[in-house]
């Protein structure tokens, strides 16, 4: 099931909205990377936590790091572009009229048949024959920096604050892999199982998997596996109050200035 554009909690964001302005400008782009000398702003969203009943027992913060409203789109375009140009293989390869085997015989004189003139059987334009221009095995792996990555998915989870849904850890409430209960839970958390709907745990036990992997419209993923693509591509968020913490530790605002305090160490000792 394909979800149109405004059902998807990313474009449906506030920060993403363009101010529609009725006069038609055209002004020169500017070429410079969306990344670089982008302003960082933190995204602090109070979200009500759930249990596993469906009741509401309390409230969580949620601090991430988002891209400025300007720059927003073309951070997360370029993770979710550069994710999905990385999943190529890149293994595509055909062969073409010098290394197809056979064909080295002429297969009749040049003249005096009525026919055209033809020097090999594995000619293009043959069945059989060699490909023109076809592809060749090719690296189609694009780099980004780590924390542009990061700073993409932060932005994309703090885009879906309003359709997100905080339940607590439930891990240990799966006794046996059992589909109709996973239902349970969702009809119980106000989602529908027919529509696309991801859910972050911190850990994801093994009855939790098998309850869950027959539903085709869910992903269930853990901090390890969370991607941009699952994130963008799901209507519904569900984050455990686990996985909250880990994205908070991870993504939010504090988690930069760590990474300097690391830098700065190793350049020290380097030096």
């Amino acid at each position: 099931m394909a979800a149109s554009a405004s059902s998807i909690s990313f474009f449906a964001s506030s920060i993403f909205r363009s101010t529609q302005n009725p006069k038609r400008q055209f002004t020169v782009p500017q070429c410079r990377p969306a990344f670089r000398g982008a302003i960082v702003r933190s995204e602090l969203t109070t979200l009500p936590v759930l249990s596993f009943e469906g009741t509401e027992v309390g409230s969580t913060l949620l601090n991430l790091k988002s891209a400025a409203s300007d720059t927003a789109r073309s951070v997360v375009h370029r993770g979710i572009t550069t994710d999905l140009t990385n999943r190529r293989r890149g293994t595509a390869s055909t062969l073409t009229r010098g290394e197809v085997r056979g064909g080295g015989k002429k297969p009749y004189q040049q003249k005096k048949t009525g026919h055209a003139r033809r020097g090999s059987q594995r000619t293009p334009l043959r069945p059989g024959g060699g490909v023109v221009f076809g592809p060749k095995p090719k690296d189609w792996s694009i780099k980004i920096n780590k924390k542009e990555k990061r700073l993409a998915i932060s932005t994309a989870i703090a885009s879906a604050a309003e359709n997100t849904v905080v339940v607590e850890d439930f891990e240990d409430k799966f006794d046996k892999p059992k589909t109709k209960d996973f239902i349970a839970l969702m009809k119980r958390l106000g989602l529908d199982p027919a529509k696309k709907s991801m859910f972050l745990l911190k850990e994801a036990p093994e009855n939790v998997v098998l309850s869950s992997r027959n539903l085709k419209t869910l992903k269930l993923l853990t901090p390890r596996t969370l991607n941009l693509f699952d994130i963008l591509d799901s209507e519904k968020l569900v984050l455990t109050k686990g996985a909250v913490e880990v994205l908070n530790e991870r993504y939010g605002a504090e988690a930069e200035d760590e990474e300097e305090d690391v830098d700065a160490g190793e350049e020290e000792e380097n030096s």
